[in-house]
């Protein structure tokens, strides 16, 4: 499955993208913002492999973000939607866009598609972010997309040896059709 955008295509993940997860994933520096971040690659091969065998029965979609003009298809970036509370049709978004390609409006495609992907095939009702509140970047890129800042989690992340908060962003389905989304 790809999901093209103008600039991007979002690939559901295959075995031939593991070396690239693995290495995206166990970057320290992409995920500067996160509570923790897996060092062992290994665990991150088994955990994705069991995610592309789990077939239709999935509650997560992971795809590889490309350059719609690349013929090398060269990954830049990861992108996800999972399943955050079954029952309530709410999805989650995550992503990240390797540093040497940042500020050039892919990460924000990116996320629109996902949005996109969630409303109208998953048919979610709500679709969440949720970001540490020294992450301005992302904050902004939730609120540039049309999600609404809805709490901020006090002192919820144990990051860099301190406590922090963590903000959450959430879309509502009638609110990504009304064109509240740019």
């Amino acid at each position: 499955m790809e999901i093209y955008g103008e600039h991007v295509i979002l690939s559901r993940i295959t075995n031939d993208d593991l070396d690239f997860i693995c290495r995206i994933e166990c970057d320290r520096d992409l995920w500067q913002f996160e509570e923790s971040v897996p060092s062992d690659e290994q665990v991150v091969r088994s955990n994705y492999l069991e995610k592309i065998n789990e077939g239709s029965e999935t509650t997560s979609y992971d795809f590889i973000v490309r350059l719609v003009n690349d013929r090398n298809r060269t990954p830049i970036g990861l992108a996800q939607v999972w399943s955050y509370i079954d029952y309530r049709k709410s999805w989650e978004l995550g992503f990240a866009i390797l540093p040497q390609h940042g500020g050039q409006g892919y990460g924000s495609e990116t996320a629109k598609l996902l949005l996109k992907f969630a409303f109208e095939q998953l048919h979610a009702h709500k679709v969440v972010g949720m970001c540490n509140s020294q992450n301005a970047r992302s904050a902004a890129l939730m609120e540039h997309i049309g999600m609404t800042q809805e709490a901020v989690f006090k002192e919820e992340l144990f990051w860099k040896g301190e406590w922090t908060d963590q903000f959450y962003y959430s879309i509502l389905e009638k609110e990504f059709f009304e064109g509240k989304q740019l």
